[in-house]
C-alpha cells in the first residue's frame, strides 16, 4: 500500500516544510489542498480550513504546478491528488484545478457537487442538478487528462459508497473516480467495507482514513441518547482497518491511503501515529 497525508492538515508549514515532514516519517506521498480561503477564513491566523503558509490557490495553481512536482520529487513523494474544495458549477476554478493538475502530473482533483443535503431540498432535486454540474465539469477537465474526484461525505447527497456510485456511474473510471472515505460513513452512509468496494470496482482511485467513535452527548426527554463523534486514533476507532487493508490488498487497490486527522494533536505526532498503525496493520495480514 502507498501512503499519503492531507497538506490541509498542515496550515503553519511551507510547501518544502510538509514535503520534508511526510519524508521524514516514511510516506509514500502528499495530497496538497488547493483552495480559495474564505473571507471569513482570512485575518484569524493559520488554521486547516482558513488561511495557509502554503497558500496555493486556483489561480496561482499552474505557475507553481513545476515546483510542486519538483520538490515533491526532491523529498521522495508521489502528488497523490488535489485537495480542492471547488464546487462542480463554478467552471472557471475546475479548469484552473484541472490545468495546474495536470501540470504537476497528479491523477484528480476532489469537486463537490452543486449544494449539500440538510433536508431543505428534495434528493432527487439534488440528485439531477448534482448530475447536470458534475457531467460539465468533466467535459471541462478531460482535455487536462484530470480525473474529477467525489468524496463520500456527510451532509452531501453522497455520504455512502451506493449513493456516490449512483452519481459517478454516469461517466466512465477513465474520467471520474470517489475518494472512499470510511471515517465518514461510521456517523453517515455506512454500508459493507466489501459490498461498498465491490460497488464502486473501478471508480475507487483514493481513500480518506483517520479515526472516530460515537461519545453519548446527552439524553432528550423521552431517553433517546443523542450522540457525538470525536476523532481518535484509528485504532481506537468504530472502523475496523483490518477489514479495510484486508479488501483493498484482495482488489490489488493501486492508488494512495490519505491520512486526514484534524483532532487537537500536533501534525507531527498524530501522522506519526496514524501511518506507522496502518503499515503494522498491513504487515499483520502478510
Amino acid at each position: 500500500m502507498r501512503y499519503s497525508a492531507t497538506s490541509v492538515m498542515l496550515p503553519e508549514l511551507t510547501l518544502e516544510e510538509q514535503a520534508a515532514l511526510l519524508q521524514r516519517l516514511g510516506f509514500d506521498g502528499i495530497e496538497w489542498r488547493v483552495r480559495r480561503v474564505p473571507d471569513s477564513g482570512r485575518g484569524k491566523g493559520y488554521s486547516e480550513w482558513g488561511e495557509h503558509k502554503n497558500d496555493l490557490t486556483p489561480e496561482n495553481f499552474l505557475e507553481n504546478a513545476a515546483r510542486m512536482k519538483q520538490v515533491a520529487a526532491d523529498h521522495g513523494l508521489a502528488i497523490a491528488g488535489i485537495a480542492s474544495n471547488a464546487p462542480a458549477t463554478d467552471l472557471e476554478q475546475v479548469k484552473l484545478l484541472a490545468e495546474g493538475a495536470a501540470a504537476c502530473g497528479t491523477p484528480f482533483v476532489r469537486v463537490g457537487c452543486p449544494r449539500g443535503y440538510d433536508g431543505s431540498v428534495d434528493y432527487n432535486v439534488l440528485y439531477e442538478e448534482a448530475v447536470e454540474a458534475y457531467g460539465t465539469a468533466v467535459d471541462v477537465m478531460a482535455p487536462c487528462g484530470v480525473k474529477a474526484a467525489l468524496e463520500i461525505h456527510g451532509g452531501t447527497i453522497h455520504p455512502s459508497a451506493s449513493l456516490a456510485h449512483r452519481i459517478v456511474s454516469h461517466w466512465g473510471p477513465e474520467r471520474v473516480c470517489v475518494i472512499y472515505d470510511p471515517q465518514n460513513m461510521v456517523s453517515d452512509g455506512y454500508e459493507t467495507t466489501e459490498i461498498g468496494l465491490e460497488l464502486l470496482g473501478p471508480y475507487v482511485g483514493h481513500l480518506h482514513v483517520g479515526g472516530h467513535r460515537p461519545v453519548e452527548k446527552g439524553r432528550d426527554e423521552v431517553g433517546t441518547v443523542e450522540w457525538e463523534w470525536p476523532g481518535v486514533p484509528m485504532g481506537e476507532g468504530l472502523y475496523s482497518y483490518p477489514r479495510l487493508l484486508k479488501k483493498l490488498k484482495a482488489m490489488d487497490y493501486q492508488h494512495f491511503i490519505s491520512i486526514e486527522d484534524f483532532r487537537s494533536v500536533p501534525p507531527e505526532e498524530k501522522l506519526k501515529e496514524g501511518v506507522q498503525y496502518l503499515r503494522a496493520v498491513e504487515a499483520s495480514l502478510d
